[in-house]
C-alpha cells in the first residue's frame, strides 16, 4: 500500500455534513475536501450516511450499494467503506424505531431485553449496509447536572455493565459492531460540564468507571471502542497511551479498532493545547491507540504526511493502525461482500420492533409515590395538563432522529407512529372526558397559560400534569449533549403549574418525562404533594401508550431508579456508592441525603423480602446467597430483587453500600419464589493501597430489600481466606435463579 492509500483507510468522510449542529463545533470543523478527492486511494468509514439528514432509506441503499461498487472497481486496492451510524435508541435514521433511551434501559433492570432490542436493532442496520453503531454509552452518572444523562444507563457500574454488554452481545449477534463510548471518564466532568476536565484519582477511575467498560471488552467480546472528550488530570484521554493501549489492549485484551469520537484528534490542538499543530495531534492520537479519525480525515490525512516527513518513526503507528482497520473490515466481510442488488423494502418499524418498544418502555417507568390514587380505574372526567402532555417530541432522548436531525428540518414528517400521552390516554380510559391543557411551555417562564390549567382541573375528577424535558444539542432544548444545567429545578414554569393544580384539591398525578432526575421532593411529600408521581426516563415510540396503561391499571409499574433521585443541585456530584463521610453526618450542616434512593421504585401490589441465607466464602470463591421473595398484595407484580453489601473494615474506605447482583421476578398474589444468586466474591474487589484491584478478608453485611437504602431482610458472613488479586480470568458477574413458584393458599 502507498502511504496515501493506508491513510485513507484511517479516517471517514462525512457525505452530508453540513451547518446543521448534531456534533461538538461541527461548523468550525466542516471540512472543505471534496469526497472525490478524499476517496480517490479508498475510505475508510462513511460517516452517517443515512443518519445526518432525512433521506428516504430504499433510496440511500441504492447509493450506497453504487457507492461501494465504485470504491471496489475504481480504487487500486478495491477496498469498501465501513457504515457507521448512531444507535443509541434505535438506529438513528429517517422513518426507524425509536426506542427508550439507555438511562430507561437501567430503570428496567433487564438485561436480557436490553439484549433483544440491540439484536432488533442491528438487524435492520445490517440490512442497509451498516456496519458499525456507535453505542453503548457506559459512562456511570455521577452528576445529573451533565446534560448527556439521558444516554447513560446507571449510577451502578455494575448495572451499567451487565445492561450495556447486554446491548453489545444483542448489536453484535446481527452481525454490526458495536462501539463503547465514551472510554473513559467523560460523565465525571467538573461541575456537570460538557468536556469539562475530570479530577479524578486512580482508585475511583479502576473501581467505579472502568468496571463497565473492562465487561464489555472481556465478557461481551465488543469490536470497537470510542475515546473519551475529557482530560484526566491534565492528560486528555484521546492522547493517553496508558489508558487506549497499557489497559485496554495490552491488560485487557482488546483486539478490535478504536475511533476517535467527533474531532477529538483535532480537538488536541484546537482546545486541549496539547499540540501545536494538527499534524503533532495525529501523532499523538495514533500513538496512544486511535487508529481511525472520525467523523473526517482533518489531522490523519495532509497534517500527518506532513508530520510524518519529518518523523519518519511515525510510519510504524500508521502500519499498526491500518493493519487493525484492514482486519475489521475482513471480519465484517467487507473484503468480499456480495453488493449485487440493494435492498429495495426495509422495515425500520416493523411490529417486531414496535413490541420491543413497548415491552422496553412498559419494564421502564418508575413509580414514585402514591398515595392509593393509581391505579386511576373507572374516572368519568381528566384534566390532562402540561408541555409534555399532547407532544411526541417529549418522549424521545438526545439521540432519537427526531430530536438530533429533525428539529432542524421543521415541516419533515416523522415517518414513524409515536402516539402522545394525550392521544394514547383516550384510547385507554374510551368513556371518560379528557380536557388537555398545556399550562406552560417547557422552558418558557411565563405562567400565562397556568389559569386556564387550574380551572380544567377544577372542573375534572383527576388532574393528570406531565411535565419535564425536550431533548436537544448545544443549547436546543433542556437536556442532550450541551445542555448543562447548573440547578436541578423543573425547567420554565412548570414547578408553579404543578403547585397550582395541586392547590386546587382535585386529586392529582404527576408525569415526569425526563432525561435527567430532578429535585422534586416537594412534589412527594409537603403541600404541594402530588397522590402519586410517575417517573418516565425518555420512553420512545411506545411510551405514550405505556405511560397510559400504567395510568389506567392494565398494566403494572415494575421500573426501578437507576440514579438516585436528587434533594438539590448543591449536593451534586453525588453517588449511593460513598463511604460513611460521603454521606450526611453530625459533623456538617449539608445534608446529601437523596430525596428517594438507588433502586427505589413501587408497583400497584407488595412484596415481602425474607429468609436471607448466605454462607461464608473464600476471598477467591462465591457466595451462594438465597432469599425468599412473596406477592403478598392483590395483583400481579415484578419485584427487582436487589442484594446488597458492605464491606465493613477494609484497608481504604469503602462504601455503605454496594449493589452484588439483582433480578426480575414476577408473581401473582400469593405466590412466592427463593431467588438465588452466585456471586463471585470478586464482586467486592477494589483498588488496594498497591495499586491492584483485590478482595481482602473480613467480616460483609448483605441484605435485600425495594432499595440500597432499606435493609429489609439480613445476614453477615466472613471473607475468608488471604487477600486475593484479581486476574484477567476473574469472574465479574453474579448468576441469577428463581425457584419454582409457590402458590399460598388464602
Amino acid at each position: 500500500m502507498t502511504l496515501d492509500e493506508k491513510l485513507a483507510q484511517l479516517v471517514g468522510y462525512w457525505v452530508d455534513q453540513g451547518d446543521d449542529l448534531v456534533a461538538p463545533m461541527a461548523g468550525e470543523m466542516a471540512t472543505s475536501t471534496k469526497y472525490e478527492d478524499a476517496s480517490a486511494h479508498g475510505i475508510g468509514h462513511l460517516t452517517r450516511v443515512y443518519g445526518t439528514r432525512p433521506v428516504d432509506p430504499v433510496e440511500r441503499a441504492e447509493w450506497l450499494w453504487n457507492e461501494q461498487r465504485r470504491l471496489r472497481e475504481r480504487s487500486r486496492l478495491g477496498i469498501g467503506a465501513i457504515v457507521h451510524e448512531e444507535c443509541l435508541t434505535g438506529l438513528a435514521a429517517w422513518k426507524a424505531a425509536t426506542f427508550p433511551t439507555p438511562l430507561a434501559w437501567g430503570a428496567a433492570f433487564d438485561p436480557e431485553l436490553t439484549e433483544q432490542v440491540g439484536a432488533a436493532i442491528g438487524r435492520s442496520m445490517r440490512e442497509l449496509g451498516i456496519h458499525q453503531g456507535l453505542a453503548p454509552v457506559l459512562d456511570v452518572i455521577t452528576d445529573p447536572r451533565w446534560g448527556r444523562v439521558d444516554e447513560c444507563i446507571a449510577e451502578d457500574p455494575y448495572v451499567v455493565g451487565t445492561i450495556g454488554t447486554a446491548y453489545v452481545r444483542g448489536l453484535q449477534s446481527s452481525g454490526v459492531h458495536a462501539t463503547l463510548k465514551h472510554f473513559a471518564g467523560y460523565s465525571a466532568s467538573q461541575a456537570g460540564r460538557n468536556h469539562a476536565p475530570v479530577h479524578m484519582g486512580r482508585r475511583r477511575l479502576q473501581d467505579v468507571v472502568l468496571p463497565p467498560f473492562e465487561m464489555a471488552v472481556r465478557d461481551g467480546g465488543v469490536r470497537s471502542v470510542m475515546n473519551s472528550y475529557a482530560e484526566i488530570d491534565g492528560v486528555p484521554v484521546a492522547s493517553n497511551p496508558e489508558l487506549l493501549t497499557e489497559l485496554l489492549r495490552e491488560e485487557w485484551g482488546f483486539d478490535g479498532t478504536v475511533v476517535a469520537d467527533y474531532f477529538a484528534v483535532a480537538f488536541l490542538h484546537a482546545l486541549h493545547g496539547v499540540a501545536a499543530d494538527l499534524g503533532q495531534a495525529a501523532l499523538l492520537a495514533l500513538r496512544a491507540g486511535i487508529d481511525i479519525e472520525l467523523p473526517t480525515g482533518d489531522a490523519f490525512v495532509g497534517p500527518l504526511r506532513e508530520r510524518l516527513a519529518t518523523d519518519p518513526h511515525g510510519l510504524a503507528d500508521v502500519d499498526r493502525a491500518v493493519l487493525r482497520v484492514l482486519a475489521q473490515k475482513e471480519e465484517l466481510g467487507l473484503l468480499d461482500e456480495d453488493l449485487s442488488e440493494p435492498p429495495t423494502e426495509v422495515a425500520l418499524d416493523s411490529p417486531e420492533l414496535r413490541e420491543l418498544a413497548r415491552r422496553s418502555a412498559e419494564e421502564s417507568v418508575v413509580l414514585l409515590s402514591n398515595d392509593g390514587m393509581l391505579p386511576l380505574g373507572a374516572v368519568r372526567s381528566v384534566a390532562l395538563i402540561g408541555p409534555n402532555a399532547d407532544a411526541a417530541e417529549s418522549l424521545m432522548g438526545c439521540y432519537s432522529f427526531a430530536n438530533h436531525v429533525l428539529a432542524h428540518h421543521p415541516g419533515t414528517a416523522l415517518g414513524f407512529e409515536i402516539p402522545t400521552i394525550a392521544e394514547a390516554l383516550r384510547v385507554e380510559l374510551p368513556s371518560a372526558s379528557i380536557e388537555v391543557e398545556r399550562g406552560c411551555d417547557v422552558e418558557d417562564p411565563d405562567p400565562a397559560g397556568i389559569d386556564a390549567a387550574v380551572a380544567a382541573a377544577a372542573r375534572a375528577e383527576a388532574a393528570i400534569v406531565v411535565v419535564g424535558d425536550r431533548a436537544g444539542l448545544f443549547g436546543r432544548g433542556t437536556v442532550g449533549e450541551g445542555n448543562d444545567v447548573d440547578d436541578l429545578e423543573l425547567p420554565g414554569a412548570q414547578r408553579r403549574l404543578v403547585e397550582a393544580v395541586v392547590a386546587t384539591g382535585t386529586p392529582t398525578v404527576v408525569v415526569v418525562v425526563s432525561g435527567r432526575p430532578y429535585a422534586i421532593g416537594w412534589m412527594l411529600e409537603g403541600p404541594s404533594a402530588a397522590g402519586a408521581v410517575i417517573q418516565a426516563f425518555f420512553p420512545g415510540e411506545e411510551g405514550g401508550p405505556a405511560i397510559a396503561r400504567i395510568l389506567s391499571g392494565s398494566s403494572a409499574p415494575s421500573g426501578r431508579l437507576p440514579v438516585s433521585l436528587p434533594r438539590s443541585a448543591g449536593a451534586q456530584p453525588y453517588t449511593y456508592l460513598h463511604p460513611v463521610l460521603g454521606g450526611p453526618t453530625e459533623i456538617t450542616s449539608a445534608d446529601n441525603t437523596p430525596v428517594l434512593p438507588f433502586g427505589h421504585g413501587l408497583t400497584y401490589t407488595t412484596f415481602a423480602r425474607e429468609e436471607l441465607d448466605v454462607a461464608d466464602a473464600a476471598t477467591d470463591g462465591t457466595l451462594v446467597a438465597s432469599v425468599r421473595v412473596s406477592n403478598t398484595g392483590e395483583r400481579t407484580g415484578t419485584d427487582v430483587v436487589q442484594l446488597y453489601a458492605r464491606d465493613v473494615f477494609a484497608s481504604v474506605t469503602r462504601p455503605v453500600a454496594q449493589l452484588l447482583a439483582y433480578q426480575r421476578v414476577t408473581l401473582d398474589p400469593g405466590e412466592s419464589a427463593t431467588v438465588t444468586f452466585d456471586v463471585p466474591a470478586t464482586r467486592l474487589a477494589f483498588t488496594g493501597r498497591d495499586g491492584r484491584r483485590i478482595v481482602e478478608p473480613g467480616r460483609v453485611e448483605l441484605w435485600v430489600g425495594p432499595s440500597c437504602a432499606v435493609r429489609e431482610t439480613e445476614a453477615a458472613i466472613e471473607l475468608t481466606g488471604g487477600t486475593h488479586a484479581l486476574t484477567a480470568d476473574s469472574p465479574r458477574s453474579a448468576v441469577a435463579t428463581v425457584s419454582p413458584l409457590v402458590r399460598e393458599s388464602r
